[in-house]
């Protein structure tokens, strides 16, 4: 044999391999991207209920400038709202958002199917109504909740029935 046409073994090797490589990487099943699952139900909850006070929030917020001479004793009952709003924030997943989609509230939640009373005049009456309705809600919230969700729930539930009471002394 000449020297130009030898396979030596080292050759031969690295030609081996170099074939396993490519046919390994050629026959390897396409790796799909991971599709996510269903989002959890109880983030799916907490995101309806975020939606839901942050339209309390500005439905007190609309009171307050329209209802200019009752905005100071308005003012609690928003800051309670603020603070039940920190805490379902608190109890998100990390990276699962704020916002929910209008499709995503589960059974148990509150409908808002009219418009926002905030963007025209808000009375005691509308403040009372949405008060309301929200505590009415709760405990059906509850349901399947996790006990420490459950528990808050419950408790921002027996806040906004003390103000639907509170709100009837208000003139």
């Amino acid at each position: 044999m000449d020297g130009g046409s030898t396979l030596t073994r080292r050759s031969l090797l690295g030609v081996a391999v170099a074939g396993v490589l490519v046919s390994g990487c050629s026959s390897s099943p396409a790796v799909k991207p991971r599709v996510p699952g269903p989002p959890d139900p109880e983030t799916l909850l907490l995101r309806s209920l975020i939606a839901g006070k942050e339209e309390t929030v500005a439905l007190y917020h609309g009171a307050a400038l329209y209802l200019t001479k009752l905005a100071a004793e308005l003012r609690p009952f928003e800051q309670r709202h603020l603070a039940h709003l920190a805490a379902l924030r608190g109890m998100l997943p990390q990276g699962a958002g704020t916002s929910a989609p209008a499709s995503a509230a589960p059974a148990g939640a509150a409908p808002s199917g009219s418009p926002s009373p905030s963007a025209s005049a808000v009375s005691l009456a509308d403040l009372r109504r949405a008060e309301r309705r929200a505590a009415t809600a709760r405990p059906g919230q509850t349901e399947g909740a996790s006990p420490a969700l459950s528990q808050l729930i419950a408790s921002i539930g027996a806040c906004e029935a003390v103000h639907v009471i509170a709100l009837g002394r208000l003139r």
